[in-house]
């Protein structure tokens, strides 16, 4: 006898998930959404099953926001094992070099990790998610292939020591995106003289969510069982996903227009970045930018729950 078929339901907003350790970024957003029981879902940017911390995720028509937080900058907070390399570049890997730690005092450290704040460029681990001639790099990795990946540029916005002691190091570190912190942590530990790998990782912060109040996964499965209202109260507002961009609220007839895809006139307004559109009663509209005759262009539009 067939199961019966679960029966989705349309759900409109964002959770701030704090995920944890062992899930893939998918395996947790897909657990949320069944315990949603919604129709449309997605994340906003992988985080590694040996990372927890902030995993935003979006649902219905927040997913129309979700591309514009892959571009946001992060902050991890990564605890480093120093002296020993390995295969994947954090502890899920098998160890493959192991060097002694030399004593390192306070200067020094920052000495080192003054060479990687700013712009920088890194070579991609193989163990990621980029694509070789239609393959994942991971895969090739695993059948012991390695291919030239050329660097690519990102930017250490701030980067500094939390904690050290003999083999230890914790790291604070704000970046933009693209940024493997394998990576970085792989490249400090080799300006140590020591080598270096991830013991552990925790995303605490994304732009504009700089100190967010997270949701666990076994919160959610608590309010799973009072019912679908205990868990749409644990939904936050799509727009906060776009707080740090101007908003623009327009009248009755402009929204209208804007609403059948027309640029409407917007007086004085100068920002020629991305702007948060509001109509009448601060409903927010979408998405729009401002077009070189003054008018505002929509961009991305939210059709409202009714």
């Amino acid at each position: 006898m067939s199961k019966p078929k679960i029966q989705r339901r349309d759900v409109h907003g964002l959770i701030l998930l704090d995920k944890p350790q062992g899930y893939t970024s998918n395996q947790a957003l897909q657990r949320v959404k069944y315990l949603f029981r919604a129709r449309k879902a997605g994340h906003t940017g992988s985080l590694d099953p040996l990372a927890t911390g902030l995993l935003p995720l979006c649902f219905g028509e927040a997913t129309k926001v979700s591309g514009f937080l892959l571009d946001a900058d992060k902050r991890y907070h990564a605890v480093c094992r120093l002296g020993q390399k390995t295969l994947t570049g954090d502890a899920e890997g098998e160890v493959i070099e192991t060097r002694a730690v030399p004593a390192l005092d306070g200067a020094q450290i920052e000495s080192v990790l003054d060479r990687f704040r700013g712009p920088i460029e890194q070579i991609p681990p193989m163990y990621s998610a980029l694509k070789h001639q239609g393959q994942r790099l991971y895969d090739l990795a695993r059948k012991g292939q390695e291919v030239e990946r050329p660097p690519r540029p990102v930017t250490i916005h701030d980067l500094r020591c939390l904690a050290h002691d003999d083999d230890t190091l914790t790291l604070g570190v704000v970046c933009s995106k693209g940024t493997y912190i394998r990576t970085l942590v792989e490249d400090i530990g080799e300006a140590l003289g020591c080598g270096a790998h991830v013991i552990a990782l925790r995303r605490i912060g994304l732009t504009p969510f700089e100190d967010p109040q997270m949701v666990t996964l076994e919160q959610i499965e608590a309010l799973a069982e009072q019912g679908p209202e205990a868990l749409d109260e644990a939904l936050r507002p799509l727009d906060e996903a776009l707080v740090h961009w101007p908003a623009v609220t327009l009248d009755a007839d402009s929204a209208f227009y804007l609403g059948q895809g027309q640029a409407v006139f917007v007086p004085g307004l100068m920002h020629r970045g991305h702007l948060r559109l509001y109509g009448p009663k601060d409903r927010f509209l979408g998405v729009g930018r401002l077009l070189d005759d003054g008018r505002v262009a929509p961009k991305r539009l939210i059709v409202q729950p009714t």
